[in-house]
């Protein structure tokens, strides 16, 4: 969803890269989307747990219908449940995000291919499925991709299949709401994704929209297979990885943690102050509904991370499978942050505002028509 200012606007330095599957500090962090100073203290990660523990711990020990207010009942029933829901795709994505720490640079630039060509697009799309970012991380990977050399089709591609269909949310969100609808909402983001980013090619191409000075033709000695076969075969395989790669997992999931923390007690407080009639009312699986999620999703500054929960709640409690997408989907197209970061990258409001323009309408007709068929 929305982008947070506390994330961090200096590009990071390309780290050298080392032949083994060691990792330095650097490496490690680079899988979280803000990394801040060593001695600055995470507030929004620490309370989050401590108070998503006392929700939960408060469960435990009195359960529901014993809770001295029925609110905190009701609040602690949410964290309880959610928190029972998400733990394995939680822990499956640390391991996730431990693993993709450790894959050099080179490697990733590599998949991107050339800028303005289909096979490009396709990969852009593809990197940012697999790259497990939340909307924090992808602006610094996505304004790098776009100073390396990338065209905006697809860094518009990158940025609009990375923030949620990561991995380590696509593991929550199948916890959250099942396989099928889950695979389907890839399906149609990874659609948008490649829809808008051919589209902003194709007027760049036309010269309605400014090119990319910084693209430079690929190497043409370059081999990724080669690279990729010589990187593995350098790779020193020891037991000690193990610890290694999971500590990676936890520093590398911070930022993806506490939103997710966020997500949950906003789900609680949706639970606890919004019964299921009003709420179905509202952001229900009609027009009206469609354009109150997508107010909710332009105001609500929360990461994709926080969105998850939230997403999961308009389907489940307000039966609008389109109304989740659409929240998802619309917090990345409308966030004032990327759009801003667009601007300041590419020196061109029209690039800029062109997120919003040409995926908002696909994003609200899929959205319509996720809740009238499905």
């Amino acid at each position: 969803m929305s982008n947070d200012h506390s994330c961090c606007s200096e590009q990071p330095k390309e780290s050298p890269i080392s032949h083994s599957c060691q990792s330095d500090s650097s490496q490690a962090e680079s899988s979280s989307c803000c990394d801040t100073d060593a001695q600055r203290i995470d507030y929004l990660l620490w309370g989050g747990l401590l108070l998503v523990s006392v929700l939960y711990g408060s469960y435990l020990v009195v359960g529901h219908s014993d809770s001295v207010n029925a609110h905190w009942g009701t609040a602690s029933h949410t964290v309880f449940e959610l928190m029972n829901t998400m733990w394995w795709g939680i822990v499956l994505a640390a391991l996730f995000v431990g693993i993709l720490a450790r894959v050099p640079q080179a490697l990733i630039m590599g998949v991107l291919g050339e800028g303005g060509t289909k096979q490009g697009l396709f990969r852009a799309t593809a990197a940012g499925l697999a790259l497990d970012l939340c909307s924090h991380g992808v602006l610094m990977v996505g304004m790098q991709l776009y100073k390396r050399g990338a065209s905006l089709g697809q860094v518009m591609a990158f940025l609009i299949a990375t923030p949620w269909n990561s991995l380590s949310l696509t593991i929550i969100m199948i916890s959250l709401i099942g396989l099928p609808l889950t695979l389907l909402f890839i399906v149609l983001s990874l659609l948008i994704a490649l829809t808008t980013g051919w589209w902003i090619d194709r007027l760049v191409s036309q010269g309605r929209l400014p090119a990319n000075p910084q693209t430079v033709a690929p190497a043409p000695d370059y081999r990724w297979s080669e690279d990729f076969k010589q990187r593995w075969q350098a790779i020193q395989w020891h037991w000690s990885l193990v610890p290694d790669i999971a500590w990676d997992g936890l520093k590398g999931s911070a930022m993806v943690l506490r939103w997710l923390l966020v997500g949950v007690l906003l789900a609680a407080l949706v639970r606890t102050f919004i019964d299921a009639g009003m709420f179905a009312q509202w952001f229900g699986p009609t027009m009206l509904g469609l354009l109150a999620t997508l107010l909710a999703a332009t105001i609500i500054e929360v990461c994709s991370e926080g969105s998850t929960p939230l997403a999961a709640e308009l389907i489940t409690r307000a039966g609008a499978p389109g109304n989740g997408f659409t929240f998802m989907m619309a917090g990345v197209s409308t966030d004032y942050t990327e759009i801003m970061s667009l601007r300041d990258t590419t020196g061109s409001w029209r690039l800029a505002l062109a997120l919003p323009l040409y995926t908002l309408p696909q994003i609200l007709i899929l959205g319509w028509l996720l809740n009238s068929l499905v």
